[in-house]
């Protein structure tokens, strides 16, 4: 299996010594890796329309951040890759999902060689369609990250988050919108579209959803007030997101956004509603 390696040198773990300890550790399982540096979205598409044209079924590890990883399932083609992750990002929920520890722990995960099916979540717009691996947010989520300063995110990480959400508390804007499934409609301030259990780090807010499993899960705050997110927060750093009352939670394959709404997926803004989302099964194998 021909092996690619994706680094990107703006991940918030990376330096030059890290990845060249990574690719000796490589080459010591007989894994030698064609390395593309790669710093933006479109290098990242780049890279990968070459590997898409050479109708290989390859091995394809991304040491990098969510964000990374997100634009390489953005830019291969579906049942064709087998994916791997290396924990070289800011929060790497990814990771956490999958349970990694460790670079040493992914390696030899990597070695190891064991998969499970990935299913991810395809959101569109009136002129596009991107995927997701993790979640969708809409409403003041997607405002948050939105309006993060970009130096500000490599330089505080996870604090950027919590500036820009800060930013948002204090110019409040308590406009709802629709959120529409198959299974009835909910009003909300916020939603989040979960394909993963974890947000925003290793803090459990959908326990139902995993990226291994078909469907979708959506986390709605309706209450537009301060007070119901301030409360919501604490329960997020508490894990105890499940008992929170102010939650609405709706299972579903497809979920319509009704109004004008921000919108981020896996940590990176995209645009505003209105938008389809629906989910993609086995888009890739990933090595557990």
């Amino acid at each position: 299996m021909k092996t690619y390696l994706f680094v990107n040198p703006a991940s918030g773990h990376h330096s030059a010594e890290r990845l060249q300890l990574v690719l000796e550790r490589l080459q010591a399982r007989n894994i030698i890796p064609e390395v593309f540096q790669v710093r933006t979205p479109a290098e990242i598409f780049s890279c990968c329309d070459a590997i898409n044209k050479k109708h290989e079924t390859p091995m394809v590890i991304v040491a990098g951040g969510d964000g990374t990883f997100n634009a390489v399932v953005n830019g291969l083609d579906p049942s064709t890759a087998t994916l791997a992750v290396l924990p070289f990002g800011t929060s790497n929920v990814l990771a956490a999902e999958i349970g990694i520890k460790s670079i040493d722990d992914a390696l030899d995960r990597i070695a190891g060689g064991k998969t499970r099916a990935l299913s991810v979540g395809v959101i569109e717009f009136e002129e596009k369609s991107l995927r997701f691996v993790l979640m969708a947010g809409i409403g003041l989520d997607g405002a948050v990250v939105r309006d993060v300063w970009p130096l500000g995110k490599k330089l505080l990480k996870q604090g950027a988050y919590a500036l820009s959400a800060l930013k948002s508390l204090l110019a409040w804007d308590a406009t709802i919108f629709e959120l529409s499934t198959p299974e009835g409609d909910v009003t909300c301030h916020t939603a989040i579209i979960c394909n993963a259990a974890r947000y925003g780090g290793n803090f459990i807010l959908s326990n139902e959803s995993s990226p291994f499993i078909s469907g979708l899960s959506a986390v709605c705050i309706t209450g537009n007030g301060r007070r119901t997110y301030l409360k919501s927060a604490l329960d997020l750093f508490r894990n105890k997101m499940e008992s929170n009352k102010d939650l609405v939670r709706v299972h579903s394959s497809l979920f319509e956004v009704r109004g004008s709404r921000p919108i981020q997926i896996d940590g990176d803004f995209v645009g505003y509603g209105p938008a389809r989302i629906s989910e993609l099964t086995d888009f890739a194998r990933i090595i557990v």
